[in-house]
Order: C-alpha cells, then structure tokens, then sequence
C-alpha cells in the first residue's frame, strides 16, 4: 500500500510540473520571439526540457513499480537511479545549450550591434515565471525528501536553477531597456557554467547509486542495535545492505551465538532477525552463525594475545567470529580491514604469521572482510 501510494504522490507530482513547465514555454517563447532575445528564447527551451523531466520520472516510476519476474526477481526499482541519470543529462544540456546560445549572442553583438527590444509587460511576464518556478522547484523538492525520490529531487534542484537562469535573463532585459548595455550574453555563459556543474553534480549521485553507495551511518547502526538486542545474540557482524530501488534491500549479516545452543534454538533466533528486518526495514535477510567459544580461560587468553597483535594495525578496525578447537588445535576469526589499507592480504598475512609464532602447534585460519558497513 505504501509503494502504492509513493507512486501516485510521484505521478501526481510530475504531472503538475508538466502543466507548470508548458505553461511557462509558451509565454517564455511568445515573449523571446517578440523582443528578439535568445536568452529568453532559451529559457523557454529549458523549460520544455523541465517537462520531459517530469514525462521520463513518470515513466521511470511505472516501470519501477512493476513486480519481480524469472529475468529479473530482484524486481524493477533501481530503473528510479536510470530516471534520475536521464533528469542529469537534460541538465547538462540545458546547461551547454546556455553557454553556447550565450557566446553566440555576444558575438552576434560585437559583430552587428543587435540589442533585443523589452517592453516592460516582456519584464512582467518573465517575473512571473520566476515566480512559478520557484514555486515548482520547492514543490518538487519538499516531495522528493519526503517520499525518498531521487528523481524528484533532481527535478527540483533544476527548477529551481532555471528561476536562477530566469532571473538572470530579467536583470538582463532591465539593464538592457534602461541602461542601454548588452549583459544577457555574459549572464547567460555564468548561469550556464553554473547549471553544468550542477548537472554534473545530480548525475555523480545517481550513478553512484547504480554503482552501490553505503547506507546512511545512523541507519546502519539503528539495524544493529536492534539484532544485538534480540535474546541469544552475541554479536552482530558482516552486515551488507543491497538497495533495489526504494525500500526494496537485500541483505545478509552474521551473528555471534554461544556454542552451546541447539539447531532449533539458533533457528528461533535467525527467524527472529529476518522477520524484524523483512517487517521494519523493508529487507529480505540472510542469517550466518558464528559460534563463539570465549568463555573458557584457555580462549580469553588466546584472544588477549591476539588483540594485543592487532593494536600494532591500526588499519584493521573488527575482530569477530573467534574460535578455538582444542580437538583440531585450530584457531579461526575473521578481521574487517579498512578500505584505507593499500594491502589488506599483506596485513592479514602478518596478522596470522604473528598468531601462529604466540600459538605453537596450532594452526590459524583468518579470514579477510571487507568494511561493506559500519564496523565500528
């Protein structure tokens, strides 16, 4: 019910927007072509390119909706990262289109003397528009924060450089009709910089999303707080988070039991874990088991050398899954090593090295993890 709610508020969103923006590119064009001005010709341009924004957010949230199937059981969400690259691109080229229409005017200037002709109702109607699309970018941004859409977002944050654009073009014409100097070329070259690095900006965070960012710190945590509280839990480790579209994670995780418990006992406890994150964080789990031997004054011991080993690594940030078998004299744990470290093997290679010269006659098997989530 939720996701089919978030669809509509979407869908609803990005047909206003679509209403807005036509609205704003036939009054933007009737004046440009009037007075003559490429700047505002362009800006009614931008604004045709706002409402292809909303049509592909549209699009992009159907298809995002659409239930999982054999080629893809992971189901469609992340085609909203696809729709938000796209809203990137009409950005940039608003941007490119900017500049270049801009330095052709300046040399169209320079060339024939040209100066575009504002009557003051030309001025009237370009403050309004700014108006409105101020409004727009609000609007779409005060929606996309609160659904978690990225491509509402966007659509906002380019609204809301298009009133910038916008106003730019007004202090043009004003300075134009009143001064009589030529600025709307180098307003237009500035705003136009100004949009691409922008644009750039929008399309550096959806395709990180496609490559796979790291969850919020705090909503790591919050997961990990609530797996540690649940009875028989020793410890929660090896937490990784998959996102396939809004609220739609995969994932899997380890936890520390204590080596006594039954079958059915630590299947309580992994039933538990996967229905809390099914239920409350929108995430299929997958459940590993650590047991853990740490009781005994044999194994505190070795621990205690071990920990002091890894004091003398500050690259290495978590030590867990911590075994002694006394019957195969073997000693396994795994480490989580830094991103910051250059040679993780080469850290885990010594680490081993060292346990081994502390543990004669035991052999020692370290497994190597990546800092996929908070380790801390």
């Amino acid at each position: 019910m939720e996701t089919i709610n978030r669809e509509k508020e979407i869908i609803k969103t990005s047909f206003i927007g679509i209403v807005g923006n036509v609205f704003l590119v036939v009054f933007k064009a009737f004046v440009g072509i009037i007075a003559g001005s490429v700047s505002i010709i362009m800006d009614a341009v931008n604004n045709f390119t706002d409402a292809l924004s909303s049509i592909i957010t549209i699009i992009g949230t159907k298809l995002s909706a659409k239930r999982a199937d054999k080629k893809h059981p992971y189901g469609y969400g992340r085609i909203e990262y696809m729709t938000s690259t796209l809203i990137a691109v009409l950005i940039l080229f608003a941007g490119g289109m900017a500049v270049y229409e801009s330095i052709q005017s300046i040399i169209d200037h320079f060339q024939n003397g040209s100066m575009p002709s504002f009557e003051t109702y030309s001025m009237i109607i370009i403050a309004v528009a700014i108006v409105v699309k101020v409004a727009i970018g609000l609007f779409f941004r005060k929606k996309g924060q609160k659904i978690e859409s990225e491509a509402l977002k966007a659509s906002g944050m380019d609204a809301l450089f298009d009133s910038i654009l916008s106003t730019a073009t007004l202090i043009g014409m004003i300075v134009a009709k009143f001064a009589g100097v030529y600025v709307e070329g180098y307003l237009g070259i500035f705003i136009g910089l100004f949009i691409l690095k922008s644009g750039f900006g929008v399309m550096k965070e959806s395709l990180s999303s496609m490559i796979g960012d790291r969850f919020e710190r705090e909503y790591v945590v919050a997961i990990k707080e609530e797996i540690n509280k649940i009875d028989g839990v020793c410890g929660c480790y090896d937490l990784i988070l998959n996102s396939y579209g809004h609220n739609k994670n995969i994932g899997s995780v380890h936890i520390g039991v204590n080596e006594s418990l039954t079958a059915k006992e630590i299947q309580v406890i992994e039933r538990n874990i996967s229905m809390l994150l099914y239920y409350k964080y929108n995430t299929i789990m997958t459940v590993g088991i650590y047991a853990e031997n740490q009781s005994d004054e044999v194994s505190k011991k070795k621990l205690g050398s071990i920990l002091d080993i890894l004091k003398q690594y500050p690259t290495v940030l978590q030590i867990h899954g911590f075994y002694v078998d006394e019957e195969k004299k073997e000693i396994s744990y795994d480490l989580v090593v830094s991103f910051d470290d250059s040679e993780p093997e080469e850290t885990i290679c010594k680490i081993k090295e060292e346990t081994e010269r502390l543990n004669e006659g035991y052999s020692v098997v370290v497994q190597y993890d990546q800092d996929f989530s908070l380790s801390e």
